[in-house]
């Protein structure tokens, strides 16, 4: 869904909340084979049936996609990416776990680079089944202004 917003549209405090996503066995292999990470945490069963996982763990790098991904059912056409800071796992994810993201505006301040421009940093927080939080990361935009 499209839903233009200028940066005076945007407050501290705004949440929300994307579908859910289940992860199996062919997101592992899907993303092993587009990065080249075969790594037996995320690949070998008989590896990590003796870790404190007790089986294996999806890669870092396919949760952060996934979990973004979710989040492009909202789109703002008057908006770009910046970059993303902070990045985290706290918690594994497991084949056949559900994740959804949770999305709240942090911060709202102006751009030092760009009079045109605020920026606008959300917190992500893609959550398991359980509500654990399995990755958190800061989102950055650059929202355009109403009167440029």
């Amino acid at each position: 869904m499209e839903r233009p917003r200028h940066f005076e549209d945007i407050a501290v405090g705004e949440e929300r909340r994307t579908n859910g996503r289940t992860i199996t066995e062919t997101d592992f292999v899907v993303h092993a084979g587009h990065t080249g990470d075969f790594f037996p945490h995320h690949m070998d069963a008989e590896f990590m049936k003796d870790s404190p996982f007790g089986q294996r763990i999806a890669h870092g790098t396919m949760t952060f996609a996934i979990g973004i991904g979710l989040s492009a059912s909202e789109i703002n056409p008057l908006s770009f990416t910046y970059g993303y800071e902070r990045l985290r796992f706290p918690k594994p994810v497991f084949i056949g776990d559900t994740i959804h993201t949770v999305l709240t505006i942090a911060r709202c301040e102006d751009d030092p680079k760009r009079k045109d421009y605020g920026r606008v940093t959300e917190e992500v927080r893609v959550k398991n089944q359980r509500d654990e939080v399995v990755m958190a990361c800061d989102h950055i935009y650059l929202i355009e202004r109403r009167n440029t």
